[in-house]
């Protein structure tokens, strides 16, 4: 299938899966987000995208661009538990995943969750803490469990991590390891914002102050209905081509002279389940070549490692990302 061959039929089918609902529910979202955030289109549908694959979701940029306000302002339009960390340097695993503390009149010990325990949980400058405290989060990440002196804890679904990092290039933060990186389902990247949106950024703050913004900003999905789009995202029709579009992309990384460190089986996967969610909230239950370029990109820029001696020639990894998806032939 070429994405830039449909003809005017193929732009009115009728879908195989009812997912009217799912498209009225995550506009929804995106209306009530719009009433804080101005602009970050792209950045608000990788969010969406995230939250139907059931994916977390790493937020990089300087501060000051709304890292941690998006992040809330998703959690406060989900009928959702929300827990919120702030990472930094002296932080304990134990405060994270929470604490066995003795009972003296039960004669035992009690476990006390920590805030991850909750639906949707925001690690604010999850770089700023040290690699003892980021490998706490690996399973509960990975597996959506928590074991604590060799009990299970299961996480209550939806669970999602909505982490924010820094440039590791400032003062006081800490790369991330490998093994966390991969288990992001996107890295998304927010940029300084255009003039026309900083504008419109400096009128709304003088009319009205973004803390009574956030009252306004209503809750129009429960958690039961994110649960249930999960699920409709996983049934999206995929063809057999493009599943080898994707592995073509993600093999490339892995023989690129320009990359120190490609991409996994991981990160075909989450283009895989990243493009049925792209797909399903532009309103097809069919994936198609664009779906995958677009998420692509975030879904690689964080797994792979660009070479020494590129780098320092200042070749960046979104670079590299978008030559290997250009030059891997689109399946017809």
């Amino acid at each position: 299938m070429n994405s830039e061959s449909f003809n005017e039929d193929q732009l009115h089918f009728t879908p195989r899966l009812s997912i009217a609902g799912l498209n009225q529910a995550m506009n929804k979202i995106r209306t009530e987000m719009g009433k804080v955030i101005v602009g970050q289109r792209e950045v608000i549908d990788m969010l969406l995208t995230g939250l139907l694959a059931n994916g977390h979701i790493l937020l990089q940029g300087v501060p000051g661009v709304a890292k941690t306000l998006a992040a809330k302002l998703l959690a406060k339009t989900i009928k959702i538990d929300y827990g919120r960390i702030q990472f930094t340097p002296d932080l304990m695993p134990s405060d994270v995943l929470g604490v066995s503390i003795f009972n003296a009149q039960k004669s035992a010990f009690e476990f006390k969750k920590g805030p991850v325990f909750a639906n949707l949980v925001l690690i604010d400058e999850i770089n700023r803490a040290p690699a003892k405290t980021q490998a706490a989060l690996f399973e509960v990440m990975e597996e959506r469990q928590i074991t604590i002196d060799g009990v299970t804890y299961p996480m209550e679904l939806p669970f999602l991590v909505l982490a924010t990092q820094n440039p590791i290039e400032q003062e006081g933060t800490y790369r991330l390891p490998e093994a966390q990186l991969d288990r992001f389902l996107f890295l998304i990247n927010i940029n300084y914002p255009e003039l026309d949106d900083e504008v419109e950024i400096l009128r709304r703050e003088h009319h009205t102050q973004v803390v009574e913004k956030l009252k306004t900003i209503e809750a129009v999905v429960s958690a039961a209905e994110i649960v249930e789009f999960q699920a409709l995202v996983q049934q999206i029709l995929v063809e057999e081509n493009l599943l080898k579009y994707i592995a073509g992309i993600v093999t490339q990384t892995r023989n690129h002279p320009f990359l120190f460190l490609g991409a996994s089986p991981r990160a075909s996967l989450a283009i895989l389940k990243a493009s049925k969610a792209f797909a399903a909230i532009q309103g097809r239950d069919f994936v198609t070549p664009e779906d995958i370029k677009k998420v692509a990109v975030h879904v690689l820029i964080h797994r792979v490692v660009v070479a020494p001696e590129r780098e320092m020639e200042g070749v960046s990894t979104q670079q590299i990302i978008q030559q290997i998806i250009e030059t891997v032939e689109i399946p017809r």
